[in-house]
């Protein structure tokens, strides 16, 4: 190749700021990945190149070097530098025909196969998490401005400043045993969950959970119950392991059990707070559960993302501390009293299945994040953890009453709210012939989010329409003039009234 060809190339592309000999590397190996260099062709001597760009050859041989090492150049003993051809050949064998060969009726609108597949098309299509968290209303979602950052900054510090080598590599299986303790003393006081550190398998969140949970209780093709609505999140992680979801309708005393269907090899449960309908699972209901799955022998996957918020009483006890047959699997996490970006969850399995539950959790995803486990041991265990829920506590029913008080003081009466007991958000229940989808796609426009509830349910002739207003991430002096405008959004979608 002439040295005016290869060096024009080059000097059109490089930019002096940057360092010169990866630019060079670069170049010639996109050139020759885009075939803009062929096959066999002659590459110009290091010196020659390096005199026509005005550069040190040392800097042109180092991209030579590195392309040689990478198998794109070959040097001849006597002739030089070469592009190599670095195409398989069962590739170019496979190489399917030019259109043309196919004759006058070929289809020339056939489209190449998507990157994703059919699974990869339908998560990302179900997919529900919101590219803007910290807006008004957002469910779900804790005030983080209020968390302690300086008393765990301090604790986490800690830990920097001496040499752990344990906290350095892969975690044991199960996650760091100091928290894993810490985390079975609170649920055994605070939940009435009965478990031993043991029992406790740190995870990243409710998502690698339940995907443990099926992944070592479940096969392919095996059915699981989910409520209806749910955390879209669920169906997406049960769907993708290729678990037959069917859809329960929730009542007043949470999830029913349906004995028309076969029984399930999973039931998936919110029984102290349904998402994200707020109703809690009566008791009568609860035992009826527990002896179905016995009998039948499908395990309870209880998912209490938010139960240490209730306002006005006592946390209810978990589904777990009524089970006498071991058939309940028991999820939670601290995105919720912490911070999302924690990812720190856990999983409590039952005695008998905790060794296994170890060994599969590191054969699967390892350990990771020590340093953070060990942190939140300390604050959990010097007890700025329980501190920290009782002041967010009081914090988010303050919020509560707030939003309350602008849906009374802003929409008609009528409009019912549900799941204004506990956690983190409310859902406003609307009327027959109002689209919950337009007006979150009006209130987003906005800068409001208002999540519809219809998006929750698995079919749509089924669903209801509502929004699902969070509260817990809003300032309290923001609550109404926010509320305010959401509610002109809703008025104006509202069917007209009957006189």
């Amino acid at each position: 190749m002439p040295v005016a060809s290869l060096s024009d190339l080059l000097l059109l592309r490089i930019d002096r700021q940057l360092p010169l000999n990866r630019q060079i590397y670069h170049i010639i190996r996109e050139a020759i990945l885009s075939q803009m260099l062929p096959t066999g062709m002659q590459l110009p001597s290091t010196r020659d190149l390096a005199r026509a760009l005005a550069m040190s050859r040392n800097t042109v041989t180092y991209a030579y070097d590195q392309l040689l090492a990478e198998g794109y150049l070959e040097t001849r003993t006597g002739a030089g530098t070469f592009i190599t051809d670095t195409t398989p050949a069962d590739i170019r064998l496979a190489a399917p025909p030019h259109p043309a060969s196919h004759g006058r009726h070929a289809d020339h609108t056939a489209q190449p196969r998507s990157a994703l597949s059919a699974r990869g098309i339908a998560i990302t299509q179900q997919a529900g998490v919101s590219d803007r968290q910290l807006e008004a209303f957002m469910p779900g979602i804790p005030d983080v401005s209020r968390f302690p950052h300086k008393i765990w900054n301090r604790l986490q510090n800690k830990y920097w400043r001496r040499t752990h080598p344990e906290l350095l590599t892969y975690g044991q299986g199960g996650g760091h045993l100091p928290l894993r303790a810490a985390i079975a003393e609170y649920l055994r006081s605070a939940r009435s969950v009965n478990c031993q550190a043991e029992q406790v398998l740190i995870t990243t969140g409710i998502h690698q959970s339940l995907d443990i949970i099926v992944k070592l209780l479940g096969e392919n093709g095996d059915a699981a119950w989910v409520e209806d609505p749910c955390y879209w999140g669920t169906r997406s992680v049960l769907n993708s392991l290729d678990i037959k979801t069917l859809p329960i309708a929730v009542d007043a005393e949470g999830l029913p059990l349906e004995h028309a269907l076969t029984p399930p090899r999973f039931i998936c449960t919110t029984p102290s707070h349904q998402y994200p309908l707020g109703m809690v699972m009566s008791l009568s209901r609860r035992r009826l559960l527990l002896e179905y799955a016995a009998a039948h022998q499908s395990w309870i996957i209880e998912d209490d993302y938010d139960s240490e918020f209730r306002y006005g009483s006592a946390p209810l006890a978990s589904l777990q501390g009524l089970d006498r047959h071991d058939r309940v699997l028991y999820m939670g996490t601290f995105s919720k009293t912490m911070f999302p970006g924690l990812r720190i969850g856990f999983l409590v399995v039952p005695e008998a299945l905790a060794a296994s539950f170890a060994s599969g959790s590191a054969e699967l995803y390892r350990g990771s994040q020590l340093f953070l486990q060990a942190t939140l041991a300390d604050f959990m265990g010097e007890g700025y953890f329980a501190s920290h829920i009782r002041k967010m506590r009081l914090l988010y029913a303050e919020r509560l009453q707030l939003l309350q008080a602008a849906i009374r003081e802003f929409l008609p009466p009528q409009l019912e709210i549900m799941g204004g007991e506990a956690g983190l958000h409310l859902t406003l229940m609307l009327p027959p012939g109002c689209s919950d989808q337009a007006i979150s796609n009006e209130a987003r426009s906005a800068g409001i989010i208002a999540r519809p509830l219809s998006r929750y349910y698995m079919h749509a002739d089924s669903a209801r329409q509502g929004l699902l207003l969070g509260y817990a991430n809003t300032e309290n002096e923001q609550i109404r003039p926010v509320f305010k405008r959401l509610a002109q959004i809703i008025l104006r979608h509202l069917p007209p009234q009957n006189d």
